[in-house]
């Protein structure tokens, strides 16, 4: 019986003992959600904590380390993936390959990242999500979720490009004067660089700018949030510290801050394309928190627009 390897219930054992330790003190809300994970290798799949897996999984029993009963079937996904959406009899599901084939490479930054995933499912957990985010109007006929992926935003413009570094820089400005006397000043003039920049493209692009911004950059904010406060208040799992490219929790909240922080006045619209949101979207979270500390508590009300936070 094919079975998960010991790094790999390492690794998923530090991911689920982390949110379960943590999430509640980043979102309030985040428990709610389903914490459904398919583990993507090169020959099997393997699927934890799903109330009712699809028939084509077989039981491999319970997992005393993992807390679940873990279901496998030969892999049908990439094993680069990673991703959250309905993957198994509808239930929002993250979907992750093993960290050496991922673009994160590394276990500390993996467990951080599925926990990014994880918060999809919160996302995905509300009430009427799917429909919702359906009558944006950005689909255009497509039923299989990926215009999120591929929808025709101009990223190549020269003007959008030149609104978009502008309001990056100026949002950088902004998060690095927030002990400053001209904090209300920056973040005004980030406010007014993010509208120029919105009046660049048309109504329906903006939709698509404010609904990744929304989705993908408050969880890499989240990502983010959760780093630091498990390098402040959190000790990991003897076994995964023992892990040999085990690194702290404060070094990945450091490299995350960074992306999105100091590296943001030097990001390319048009060379990084959608995931230049990520970290303009989350660097605005960040505002937001000493802009508007409570707007969490409205986040999940006023779906698909970070601006409205302002």
């Amino acid at each position: 019986m094919p079975s998960i390897s010991e790094i790999d219930r390492v690794r998923l054992a530090e991911a689920f003992r982390l949110a379960d330790r943590l999430q509640e003190q980043v979102w309030p809300q985040w428990p709610t959600a389903p914490f459904a994970a398919l583990l993507v290798t090169p020959e099997y799949e393997f699927l934890m904590r799903h109330p009712q897996p699809s028939e084509d999984f077989q039981d491999a029993g319970f997992d005393r380390l993992l807390q679940s009963r873990v279901h496998y079937r030969k892999r049908q996904f990439d094993t680069h993936l990673l991703a959250t959406f309905p993957a198994v009899n509808g239930l929002s599901t993250v979907v992750i390959g093993q960290a050496e084939n991922t673009f994160v490479k590394t276990s500390t930054p993996w467990v951080v990242t599925l926990l990014h995933e994880h918060f999809h499912q919160l996302q995905d957990s509300q009430p009427n999500i799917y429909e919702e985010s359906a009558a944006l109007g950005l689909a255009h006929g497509d039923t299989t979720a990926m215009w999120m992926l591929n929808y025709p935003f101009p990223y190549a413009n020269a003007e959008v490009n030149a609104a978009f570094s502008t309001a990056a820089k100026a949002l950088a400005d902004a998060l690095a004067a927030v002990t400053s006397p001209d904090f209300a000043e920056k973040a005004a003039a980030f406010r007014t660089a993010h509208r120029l920049f919105q009046q660049t493209v048309s109504e329906e692009e903006v939709r698509y700018l404010e609904f990744q911004l929304w989705k993908e950059g408050v969880a890499r904010y989240t990502e983010y949030r959760i780093a630091l406060l498990a390098s402040l208040v959190y000790e990991p799992r003897k076994e995964f510290v023992a892990l040999a490219d085990y690194t702290p929790y404060v070094l990945t909240a450091a490299s995350l801050n960074k992306g999105f922080v100091a590296d943001l006045p030097d990001i390319s619209l048009a060379r990084s394309q959608r995931a230049a949101f990520y970290a303009y979207g989350a660097a605005q979270a960040l505002l937001l928190d000493t802009i508007n500390p409570h707007w969490q508590q409205r986040y999940l009300h006023e779906k698909f627009r970070l601006d409205v936070h302002f």
